[in-house]
């Protein structure tokens, strides 16, 4: 007898908040978790679901890891959230971790705008959007001062968004089971 449906969807939700409230204290997404997020996420769709989860969180995980991989090598990710996705990817799948992948977006986009309005820096993050706007289109990379790289740069905790996103994902599938 398999585990019910609502405890596997509570899984990928108790891993993302570890992770969400560890970026939170640290700034930094351990390996460890990371890691064994991935194995567990593999090994809980293969016991569960058989070649069909094991297919499916090997999508997911790989999905995850190919999207954001770009931002990471361009430094504008952390390289703790872009494996955190991955995790995530196994947990979810892939048609799930597009869903929460859209909505952590959002909600780091969110906490950004909140982050710019409180410390009053609109005027270089406008700058900013400009000088990686001129790099995309001239095919160049942006300059250091709007990479990870830069200690003067407002940096959002992505795994926190992450989090956010899979809890009230987790929710609506509570909630369509109503």
């Amino acid at each position: 007898m398999g585990l019910p449906k609502q405890v596997l969807w509570l899984l990928p939700a108790l891993f993302a908040a570890i992770a969400g409230f560890t970026d939170w204290r640290s700034r930094r997404i351990p390996n460890w978790l990371t890691v064994s997020g991935l194995a567990l996420g593999i090994l809980i769709n293969s016991l569960t679901r058989g070649w069909p989860g094991a297919k499916d969180a090997l999508l997911g995980a790989g999905l995850g890891l190919l999207l954001l991989l770009p931002f990471v090598l361009l430094r504008s990710l952390g390289a703790g959230d872009w494996k955190l996705i991955g995790a995530l990817g196994a947990f979810l799948g892939p048609a799930s971790l597009i869903t929460v992948l859209f909505a952590t977006v959002l909600v780091a986009g969110l906490m950004a705008l909140t982050l710019v309005i409180w410390k009053r820096r609109m005027g270089q993050t406008l700058r900013n959007i400009a000088c990686m706007l001129a790099a995309v289109f001239s095919f160049h990379l942006p300059g250091h001062e709007v990479s990870l790289d830069n200690p003067e740069a407002l940096k959002v905790p992505f795994g926190v968004a992450a989090a956010i996103a899979v809890v009230l994902h987790t929710a609506g599938l509570f909630w369509g089971m109503a």
